[in-house]
């Protein structure tokens, strides 16, 4: 018995390595990663310029809070608003924390200009993540039986 919580249908098939774009299961058997890990593995798996370049960044620091200065954050800050064209960024931990970020942004945009209660339009059998208000923004009444009441602002 697994002690994780069920929280995904999980497929039976456990993967224990990747290489570029496949991935390696237990038996040996390889599959292309068409989902790139959910959308997180753009980089592929293995390649040897990013193990390098993660093994030379905890070499010398893991991580700080984002209450420090942190050069490289701000490096990178610097050429993704090079190449978007955008004034600032802010990094997330996930998916579901840039909904969250986006979500309270899109509010605040609404409340600077007069609008009380601002209202998100949502698509049906979306997902949006499992914090309760992405799941309430969420297109799926299924994903979000059971976790009433939802975050309300969301058409």
């Amino acid at each position: 018995m697994s002690h994780l919580m069920n929280t995904y249908g999980r497929l039976p098939v456990t993967f224990e390595k990747g290489e570029g774009v496949w991935l390696f299961d237990n038996h040996g058997e390889k599959y292309l990663d068409a989902l790139s890990g959910v959308a997180v593995n753009g980089l592929g798996h293995a390649h040897p310029k990013l193990i390098q370049a993660i093994n030379q960044q905890i070499a010398k620091l893991i991580h700080v809070s984002n209450i420090y200065h942190i050069r490289e954050q701000e490096l990178l800050a610097d050429k993704l608003c090079e190449v978007s064209g955008m004034d600032k960024v802010f990094f997330c931990n996930s998916g579901c924390e840039a909904n969250e970020a986006s979500i309270k942004l899109a509010r605040l945009y609404g409340h600077q200009r007069g609008v009380a209660n601002p209202e998100i339009i949502v698509m049906e059998k979306s997902f949006h993540g499992r914090t309760l208000a992405t799941l309430s923004a969420t297109g799926n009444r299924k994903a979000q039986a059971g976790f009433e009441p939802l975050v309300s602002g969301f058409v």
